[in-house]
């Protein structure tokens, strides 16, 4: 047994003298050769006549001194994290919001032979919008329809939030439910939801509350009215990331606040209002600006969107229905503008509020 230790002993020595002079020899190969190539490489990067670095000083194009200090350096890491997102961002949707600016100025058709032809016109298509007797209406049904809605769904959100950060059974299941929703509206099966009129209460439908507002509201207040009644299931869908913004806003919010508010006798009315709301406030901004862009790129039939898709694809430039890919992009920026417009007021008003408490 003692000569089998021995043995095993002596094989061990000697597998590991294998794998060290096996780790020695890498290790020297690091040292001696590729650790020299890449000082060169970091020596040639910030010694040269674009970037030049002295002491704490990065130096761009021999005249530009920036300081290197801890927080550009942080900073610097950060933008390099979305260099990528930045590049795509710049490519794939800068470019174009400034190629459809243009030719919201022109009057374009597209040719087989030679591509997109423009032809200045100046502000010819904003004005044609304006006079439009079609057009005009769905903006202020849209306006209407976001003044609704966007409070609607953010009193929703912020009530279930609150429900389910409650210690209640199966929260994961719940957020389970109300993030479903987003998943669902996010493909092609909402589309065919809506034309099959799956997204509105049939009881809100079939009564008579409808009847008395398109009867006696003028059509600016009762057609917004009316998409909200008919479509109510699906703005309540837009409430699936607003639920998870304030309940992650709720999550940190520090228990022990709550408990002494208890002790000196607040009620859990005073306690909302006091506390939890106060606390998840800065978070109603984010969550106003996701229902209003999530709730304004929904492709609805007869719809702004689609109006604007139908003038661009729909027709020849000899049809009285054609107007081009300078009309349909003129559209989609005067709706770009509304929703800005919309966005700044609602967030306006809650910075406001929070200015004067």
């Amino acid at each position: 047994m003692k000569k089998l230790t021995a043995k095993f002993a002596l094989l061990s020595g000697k597998i590991g003298q294998f794998f060290f002079k096996i780790w020695d020899a890498i290790s020297s190969f690091y040292t001696y050769k590729v650790s020299v190539v890449f000082e060169k490489i970091g020596h040639a990067l910030t010694h040269n006549f674009i970037l030049r670095k002295r002491g704490l000083h990065l130096i761009l194009v021999g005249f530009i001194k920036i300081r290197v200090t801890r927080k550009n350096r942080e900073a610097f890491y950060g933008y390099m994290f979305i260099l990528l997102w930045l590049l795509g961002y710049l490519v794939f949707t800068l470019y174009p919001m400034f190629y459809s600016l243009y030719l919201s100025f022109h009057e374009a058709y597209y040719s087989l032979q030679d591509g997109i032809l423009t032809t200045y016109i100046g502000f010819q298509n904003y004005l044609n919008i304006f006079r439009s007797q079609v057009l005009l209406p769905l903006f202020g049904t849209y306006l209407g329809k976001m003044v609704i809605a966007v409070p609607l769904v953010v009193v929703f959100s912020i009530m279930i939030a609150v429900l389910i950060n409650n210690p209640i059974k199966l929260k994961g299941v719940w957020r389970t439910i109300f993030f479903l929703p987003v998943v669902i509206s996010t493909g092609p099966v909402i589309a065919e939801l809506t034309n099959q009129d799956a997204t509105s209460l049939p009881s809100l439908q079939d009564s008579s509350v409808l009847i008395y507002i398109s009867e006696n509201l003028g059509p600016w207040i009762a057609n917004p009215l009316e998409t909200l009644l008919t479509s109510m299931l699906l703005i309540l869908w837009y409430a699936g990331i607003p639920i998870l913004i304030f309940l992650a806003g709720l999550q940190k919010i520090d228990i022990s606040i709550y408990e002494a508010a208890s002790i000196d006798g607040a009620s859990p009315w005073d306690r909302f209002w006091k506390i939890t709301l106060p606390s998840i406030q800065p978070l109603v901004g984010v969550a106003i600006i996701y229902i209003v862009v999530s709730m304004s790129l929904f492709v609805e039939s007869g719809g702004i969107l689609d109006m604007a898709r139908a003038h661009m694809l729909v027709g020849a430039p000899d049809s009285n229905f054609w107007h081009g890919y300078g009309y349909a992009a003129a559209i989609a920026w005067v709706y770009f503008f509304l929703m800005v417009i919309i966005m700044s007021i609602f967030v306006g008003i809650i910075s406001i509020r929070r200015k004067e408490k």
